[in-house]
């Protein structure tokens, strides 16, 4: 048997046809022509017509020009260009591979520059229209035109980094290369030019984008639909891209989220978080009142729903218009409890799935090293805590991306643009939450100082786009936030700084002790332990465990000649002294020392943060030493090196892994209020006056509100809002005296000698909150509230609905 011997030419034509006879002998009288006269400089040369199942007389007139170097390969359907391209590419023989459209549109003289780039050292050359030097001589139709960019653009974000016209049908490969990408690709349609170059790229071959004339010609193939067919494949490409380690990660994420929270998850609206104090109340009455104001196109930043008749500055509380807003559809639909309730979860897993990204690409490739990182970064014990109540320190998935895109303008490579999504994205997470990006931003701060100063040369080289970069996501931010920021800070309700008390800072024990609810409990201590060092439940800042805080520091002086290690231990400590507060006292004396937090303590936006939060940046940084260390472990050849760190390793993550959230059953909403009977007592331009008031302490008449789809108004809440002539910021409503009252007898059980001047002061509260009814609800010392409340009044309540009722229209 003899060998079958393939000869092989200098350049191959591919030009994919689909019902092409108008167009198609044109294109081939000029290319042939062109090709012969130049024969000194592209040798030898072959045509391949890759018909994709024309139905008109295409594949006739190829095979009626009788030139054995003119050949023809059908495909019996029409399945669409890809697969037309895959069976042409795969006939050539070419060392060089010229792939174009069938109309010419870049003329086949550009060919010689194309010839130029790839003889320069590149895999590929591909003409474009998009880079400086290209000519248009006939315009697209703009709808095209800008479809085309908007495509371009996704294409660069999503597929091919760097390349700005993908889809122009001019390119030129070295032989060996085309087919192996050809011949790997998968798509049948107009996608295959995204997946060819995605190949190229991911097998570091270099490409040269080349500016080439190109005109628009009539009777183009490219409907309409045909570009959401493209965004289809560019998704399928998307998709197929994804490791499977990347996407059980991202699955295992979404299981720990719904674990943490499967105790409210299934059923949101019938189950509550009692850990979360009077948040969940809260939060869900933000996405309820986002929804409201979304959907009736009232002011996103205000409201007196609550807090009536001032009402709440929105913006100066944390409603997240970043995500309230987007949900506000889900909201309407399901109410906000299960609205909340999805957020939360799906931000937690989003959060933990963009530290995995982060690690992965900054820090360690090892895969199982970045998921057990990112799961300490998203879940350690002040991220569990948090997410009882607080979603604004829960989902943080623009926290890494910010980071990310940062350290990329360090490079030096595109600071404009780069700077720019900087710009953007801290846009966004300033609707998401302020206090967040001030944390990330002091702990950015941290990492860049401890690492420029280990590696001077890199901060040397990197101080100056990074500054530019800087300065240009200022000048992107600013215009985005700057009248929400005026409305925060100076618009109705605006205050000027929260108090916290003197000093809400970590006790130094709060650092290395445990965290009150862990998985495996005989590890940890006791949840009174931890409510001892800390401001409540959602607070508990800190609560690393000592086990984990040591493995921290044997990380560290192992790996300390890495200057990432050194730059990651001086965030982590850093934050962990700064979360001390102003003053802290070393634990089992009365010595008390001033901390590095009162440097900042009392300037502008320092003012407003719980200091002990700042032991939140600790998670993420802890979380990469981690990595780091796994990633070192499984390099490793000595297996008892391997064995004793990853028993190490273990004993200190078992203390931290968190417990499902405790949740209960939701105490009933009255039938007063669900079914709708208060609407014939409160009058427009009225409120409902719950009894007490709805307070930080005490606010299920929010969830009232927002069963009865924000139907009446109350006095008092649960919100930031100022209190005094110097407006400082306060927890609930400016205190009136009825309210005062009100509340120490729920509290006390004390009622106080009432007379006319109490009586004359109830009428002046009642006629200020403009009230229409008064509600008292089955709770602690109800009947001594209902004895103060019918004093006030001069008439006992009326039971109805179960509740007592006060018609404040009776009697005049």
């Amino acid at each position: 048997m003899s060998a079958t011997v393939i000869r092989f030419v200098d350049l191959s034509v591919v030009i994919p046809a689909y019902n092409e006879e108008q167009r198609l002998g044109p294109t081939l009288d000029a290319v042939t022509e062109y090709l012969t006269d130049n024969e000194s400089r592209f040798g030898e040369w072959e045509i391949v017509v890759a018909d994709d199942g024309s139905t008109d007389g295409t594949p006739d007139l190829v095979t009626a020009r009788r030139d054995p170097r003119v050949q023809l390969v059908t495909a019996p359907r029409n399945r669409g260009k890809g697969h037309a391209l895959r069976l042409g590419v795969a006939a050539t023989r070419g060392q060089r591979v010229l792939v174009t459209d069938a109309d010419l549109a870049a003329p086949i003289e550009e060919l010689e520059r194309l010839d130029k780039a790839l003889s320069e050292g590149n895999a590929g050359a591909i003409g474009s229209r998009s880079v400086p030097g290209a000519t248009i001589e006939s315009r697209q139709h703009r709808v095209r035109e800008l479809l085309g960019r908007a495509g371009n653009l996704l294409i660069r974000r999503l597929a091919v980094p760097g390349i700005r016209d993908t889809q122009c049908g001019f390119k030129l490969f070295e032989g060996d290369r085309a087919r192996a990408a050809f011949a790997a690709s998968r798509l049948n349609g107009w996608g295959i030019d995204v997946e060819v170059l995605q190949y190229f790229h991911r097998s570091g071959w270099p490409v040269a984008e080349v500016p080439v004339r190109w005109s628009h010609q009539a009777g183009s193939k490219v409907g309409p639909l045909d570009y959401g067919r493209v965004l289809a494949e560019l998704g399928r490409l998307k998709a197929r891209s994804v490791r499977p380690a990347d996407l059980l990660a991202t699955v295992l994420f979404l299981l720990m989220a719904v674990a943490l929270y499967s105790g409210r998850f299934f059923d949101p609206g019938h189950r509550y978080l009692p850990d979360s104090l009077q948040d969940q109340n809260q939060w869900e009455w933000f996405f309820a009142v986002t929804a409201d104001s979304a959907a009736h196109l009232h002011n996103l930043f205000f409201t007196d729903l609550q807090g009536f008749p001032d009402g709440v500055n929105l913006m100066a509380n944390t409603v997240m218009l970043g995500l309230s807003v987007p949900f506000a559809p889900i909201t309407l639909a399901f109410g906000p409890a299960l609205s909340l309730s999805l957020c939360m979860t799906l931000g937690l897993a989003g959060t933990a799935a963009a530290w995995y990204w982060l690690i992965v690409k900054r820090v360690v490739r090892r895969r199982a090293a970045a998921f057990v990182g990112a799961s300490l970064a998203a879940f350690a014990p002040p991220m569990v805590s948090h997410a009882n109540a607080h979603p604004n320190f829960v989902i943080l998935f623009m926290i890494p991306l910010i980071i990310d895109r940062a350290l990329r303008l360090c490079t030096g490579v595109r600071v404009a643009r780069d700077g720019a999504v900087l710009g953007l994205m801290a846009a966004y997470q300033i609707f998401l939450g302020e206090e967040p990006l001030l944390l990330a931003s002091i702990g950015m701060t941290l990492f860049c100082a401890a690492y420029g100063l280990v590696r001077r040369d890199v901060a040397k080289a990197a101080w100056r786009p990074l500054t530019k970069g800087l300065l240009v996501g200022g000048a992107v931010c600013l215009p985005i936030v700057a009248y929400p920021l005026y409305w925060q800070f100076t618009g109705p309700q605006s205050y000027q700084s929260v108090l916290h008390g003197d000093n809400a800072g970590n006790s130094p024990l709060a650092l290395i002790a445990f965290a009150g609810r862990s998985l495996f409990s005989g590890f940890s201590g006791s949840a009174q332990k931890a409510s001892s060092l800390s401001l409540n439940p959602t607070e508990q800042n800190a609560f690393y465990g000592w086990p984990l805080v040591a493995l921290a520091f044997a990380i560290v002086v192992r790996l300390w000649e890495k200057a990432l290690v050194k730059a990651l231990a001086v965030t982590a400590v850093g934050a962990a002294l700064l979360s001390l507060g102003p003053k802290f006292r070393i634990p089992l004396t009365d010595t008390v020392y001033p901390g590095p937090w009162a440097l900042l303590a009392h300037k502008p936006l320092f003012e407003s943060v719980i200091e002990g939060r700042l032991a939140m940046i600790c998670a993420p940084a802890l979380g990469m030493l981690l990595a780091l260390a796994l990633d070192g472990l499984a390099a490793t050849r000595r297996i008892g090196t391997l064995y004793g760190g990853l028993l190490a390793v273990s004993l200190a993550l078992l203390p931290v892994i968190p417990a499902p959230l405790r949740a209960v059953d939701r105490a009933p909403v009255p039938e007063f209020i669900a079914d709708g009977m208060w609407k014939s007592y409160v009058r427009d331009g009225e409120s409902l006056v719950p009894v007490p008031l709805p307070d930080p302490g005490a606010a299920e008449a929010l969830h009232w509100q927002t069963v009865a789809h924000l139907g009446f108004k109350l006095p008092g809440g649960y919100f930031n809002g100022p209190w005094g002539p110097d407006r400082i910021g306060i927890y609930g409503a400016a205190p009136r005296y009825t309210s005062d009252m009100l509340r120490d007898v729920r509290y006390t059980g004390v009622v106080p000698t009432i007379g006319k001047n109490w009586r004359a002061q109830a009428r002046q509260d009642f006629a200020y909150w403009h009230a229409g009814v008064l509600v008292l609800a089955p709770q602690p010392n109800d009947d001594r509230l209902r004895e103060a409340v019918s004093e006030l009044v001069g008439r006992p309540g009326k039971w109805t609905g179960g509740v007592w009722v006060w018609d404040l229209h009776e009697g005049g």
